[in-house]
């Protein structure tokens, strides 16, 4: 009986600690003004509540990321996410008092957690924006926080060997997309910089593995949209400081 007791109060204890290793978070969302000649906006993202140094970087960086996407304008005192959607909306209605039958503009933003360990944290940011023209623009970003230093990681900092990477994906790349290894990496219609393989800008974990997304325009033409490649951690485990079990 003893032996059960210890078991349970050992499973008990893992859960606790699991639990207790994981940030806490609300949704919040921000919507924009409601009117006729309003650009709609609906932005919904996590908001950290930890008193942690990663806590704060995560919603600096969130708020940072929709300031960008959202400003209108190189005006610096733009540093609060609402004067973002209002920078948003005051350039819409300024277009639309000069041309009254521009369409209406739109823009959403959707943030969500996708990965978390007791050593990283990733968060998607998944926007999408019509300012005119024939289409929208819709983009991926991935945020990874080292959760002991509370430090945003740049993309060369999850790789203990980040130009090994770089030829392991490419490796992964061509074989995904069918392009010949002795070919230029455009033979088949990408359109890679020089001619040559790079990484994506967005480099994220997920719980399906190491997720590389090029977004529209990135390395191919919009109609192809976006390209992702996804790599088993059991693969990159020797590229990552961080690595992922078991």
């Amino acid at each position: 009986m003893k032996k059960y007791i210890s078991t349970i109060l050992f499973l008990g204890l893992l859960i606790s600690c699991q639990t207790e290793s994981k940030l806490t978070f609300e949704p919040t969302q921000l919507l924009g003004e409601t009117c006729a000649d309003c650009p709609k906006i609906a932005i919904n993202i996590p908001n950290a509540l930890d008193n942690s140094p990663v806590s704060e970087a995560i919603n600096r960086s969130l708020r940072e990321e929709i300031i960008s996407i959202m400003s209108f304008s190189e005006d610096r005192t733009i540093d609060t996410m609402d004067k973002a959607l209002q920078s948003f909306t005051d350039s819409y209605k300024e277009l639309k008092t000069k041309f009254p039958d521009e369409i209406q503009w739109e823009a959403t933003i959707d943030g969500e957690i996708v990965y978390e360990d007791e050593n990283i944290i990733t968060l998607i940011l998944n926007s999408y924006s019509f300012t005119g023209g024939a289409h929208g623009y819709a983009s991926t970003s991935y945020l990874n926080f080292d959760k002991k230093t509370g430090k945003e990681l740049e993309n060369e900092e999850l790789f203990n060997d980040y130009e090994g990477f770089e030829d392991f994906a490419e490796e992964k790349f061509r074989n995904q997309e069918e392009i010949p290894q002795d070919k230029n990496i455009n033979a088949t219609g990408f359109m890679f910089e020089g001619d040559s393989f790079h990484l994506s800008n967005n480099i994220g974990y997920t719980t399906e593995g190491l997720q590389l997304i090029y977004n529209q325009y990135e390395v191919a033409s919009y109609a192809d949209g976006p390209i992702v490649l996804v790599l088993p951690y059991n693969e990159v485990n020797p590229f990552l400081k961080r690595k992922v079990g078991p």
